[in-house]
């Protein structure tokens, strides 16, 4: 049995409990509140500020884990370095945890160093710099906080009037004390996609089929598997994603996005753990779900292949209002409906879109994608998160 700690224990990183637990390994959950998703099924928790590098320290040496695995961007990342100079194993790697959690560095990474096509990008520190980054980009163009995750802090600018209230929603947005934003072209892209990619300690790198997804306020709503998509703008998504995950090392699941448009596939971001997009995954679609592959991963078990098994879809159930004691309406609804699952994450309280649950559904492999998509997307629809 091996211990793990866990840095985030949000509704991903309670999938991920749940799939250590059928393993057989030890997991301490750890997050800023009480009573998170992955708190609820590990063997121990803790509760502190991950920012807060002295108590980061404590908690390493308190537990001495065998696997440190973060879940969220929230987390004093340089410190990971050490406690791999120490001995510790950081899933994926220090390095890997690092760079993708501050977009700067992962930008920088594939754009300058790897080569790969990205949307033209700057940064800005203040509000004046934004302006003079937009009119250097051009509009329309985006904004995100370097430092942020689920669309928190993101928004489109379009007109000069807009500048200002990017930046400050931008600074509402972001975690950590990073302050600084980057600005990207609009890229005028048919699609977008998650690509699932699997590193292992000694073993090939392997591809998950790619996820389509639809967001709003830079947030998914629903995601689907298997994205259509032709086989020479997949062949390049899995060439820009094995040279970027081999350059940040280490083994896990990694959820690589992509824009493809008529002129191409465009790297958008990635995150070194499982990916919200991917909890499609959880309707069966495949022979492991990500939580499950990205355990494996962490353990040096080895994953001979990734098989698509039916065709599946997510659906978000999202909060509409505040509430500390959050129930929910017209689950028998969803229960009842064939090929279908539903997963209520058992947060303790609500505010506004903030994801409370998720509806997967599914098909055999000659059935609709567009019309599982839509019965997930009808289902969510019905549930409603009581204040």
């Amino acid at each position: 049995m091996s211990k793990i700690l866990l840095l985030g224990a949000g509704e991903l990183g309670k999938e991920f409990v749940i799939a250590a637990q059928r393993l057989g390994q030890y997991v301490i959950a750890v997050d800023s509140y009480p009573n998170a998703p992955a708190m609820q099924v590990a063997h121990e928790f803790e509760v502190i500020n991950m920012l807060d590098g002295e108590a980061l320290d404590a908690l390493i040496e308190k537990h001495t884990p065998d696997y440190i695995v973060p879940e969220i961007e929230a987390i004093r990342t340089e410190r990971l370095y050490e406690y791999e100079k120490q001995g510790y194993h950081v899933i994926p790697s220090a390095k890997a945890a690092n760079y993708t959690m501050n977009r700067k560095a992962i930008r920088d990474l594939a754009a300058k160093d790897l080569n790969l096509k990205t949307a033209a990008y700057r940064y800005a520190t203040s509000a004046a710099s934004l302006k003079k980054a937009v009119a250097e980009i051009g509009m329309p163009c985006v904004v995100k906080p370097l430092m942020s995750s689920s669309g928190k802090g993101q928004s489109t600018i379009k007109t000069a009037a807009d500048i200002e209230k990017a930046w400050d929603y931008s600074q509402e947005g972001s975690r950590g004390d990073v302050a600084e934003v980057i600005v990207e072209s609009f890229i005028n892209f048919n699609y977008e996609i998650t690509l699932l990619t699997v590193t292992q300690q000694n073993g090939n790198t392997l591809f998950c089929p790619p996820i389509g997804h639809r967001q709003e306020r830079g947030d998914y709503q629903e995601s689907w598997q298997p994205a259509a998509m032709s086989a020479a703008h997949l062949q390049t998504a899995q060439d820009m994603a094995a040279k970027v995950t081999a350059a940040l090392t280490g083994a896990g699941i990694w959820g690589v996005e992509f824009f493809v448009g008529d002129d191409g596939v465009y790297f958008s971001e990635l995150s070194p753990r499982p990916h919200d997009t991917g909890m499609v995954t959880l309707a069966n679609t495949q022979n492991f779900n990500e939580f499950e592959l990205h355990l494996r991963a962490v353990l040096g078990l080895p994953i001979s292949e990734i098989t698509l098994e039916r065709i599946g879809a997510s659906a978000v159930i999202l909060a509409k209002g505040n509430s500390e004691n959050p129930t929910f309406t017209n689950i028998e609804t969803v229960a009842a409906a064939t090929k279908s699952d539903f997963r209520l994450f058992g947060k303790p309280t609500s505010r506004p879109y903030r994801r409370m649950g998720v509806v997967v559904t599914y098909d055999s492999l000659d059935c609709s994608i567009s019309e599982v998509t839509q019965r997930a997307k009808e289902l969510a629809a019905q549930v409603e998160v009581k204040l």
